[in-house]
């Protein structure tokens, strides 16, 4: 009868404990408007997945999942270190690369495992280049060259007029063999569309078509935009985001001179 009491004390205590912690447990839930305010990890916020806009089939945007919207929070933020800053755009700009390295031709493949199996693979077809539009589209080259390590990159400079505000180019330097290749032109941030109309026509000047060139972009206004689609029809355009205003501190911020 002694060992019957207490084990029947001791199974109170556990239940009674149990109980206490999950009582514990609710309070610490979040209230229903916390709830409501979370975003699931594995879902993604409509009004970020849904696009606003139809700039054509050559106009695309990454998919946007929650992790990725968290980058873009990140970059706009003024509060955000330089430091964390640069390794924010760095994430973004990989998976924009990446993105566009996959409008690029490949070739399929067998190889050999090291157990002996054949494998039906790709593989990557040489013969293309990167472009960046000097200063801010020098922060997409390091992207590049982690997934491409021996891709040629050409530059082309920018400047715009002071006094007529028009864009004009005022260095170049392309590999001489470029209307031969697919171009990958690198410029993270599009306001007017100026700078890469002006890049885009000194292309076309070296017999470069148009239907040739991926620009890879991380933010663009609507109207720069519409500007290029219709311009330039055949470009095909990747970026992470379409928004009425642009990070114009990119540029100042990434390379420290804000």
């Amino acid at each position: 009868a002694t060992l019957y009491s207490c084990c029947q004390t001791l199974n109170n205590k556990i239940e009674c404990g149990l109980f206490t912690a999950v009582m514990e447990h609710d309070d610490m839930s979040p209230s229903p408007k916390s709830q409501d305010d979370l975003i699931r990890q594995d879902a993604t916020d409509d009004s970020i997945t849904v696009q606003n806009y139809n700039f054509g089939p050559n106009f695309v945007c990454i998919r946007i999942s929650n992790g990725v919207r968290e980058i873009q929070t990140v970059i706009r933020d003024k509060t955000t270190s330089r430091n964390d800053f640069i390794f924010y755009c760095d994430r973004l700009i990989r998976l924009v690369v990446e993105e566009g390295l996959n409008r690029l031709p490949y070739l399929r493949c067998k190889v050999t495992t090291p157990t002996g199996h054949t494998y039906d693979g790709l593989h990557y077809e040489k013969g293309s280049c990167g472009v960046s539009i000097v200063r801010s589209g020098e922060a997409m080259e390091h992207g590049l060259r982690d997934c491409c390590r021996s891709i040629r990159i050409g530059k082309i400079l920018v400047r715009r007029d002071e006094e007529s505000e028009d864009a004009k180019v005022i260095y170049t330097n392309l590999p001489k063999d470029i209307h031969q290749r697919k171009v990958l032109l690198m410029s993270p941030l599009m306001s007017s569309g100026n700078a890469v109309a002006e890049a885009l026509k000194i292309l076309k000047a070296h017999d470069v078509n148009e239907t040739s060139v991926v620009l890879l972009n991380l933010f663009s206004t609507p109207q720069a935009a519409q500007r290029l689609v219709s311009e330039f029809p055949g470009l095909t355009i990747l970026t992470s985001e379409v928004h009425p205003v642009a990070p114009t501190h990119f540029g100042h911020k990434y390379f420290g001179t804000d």
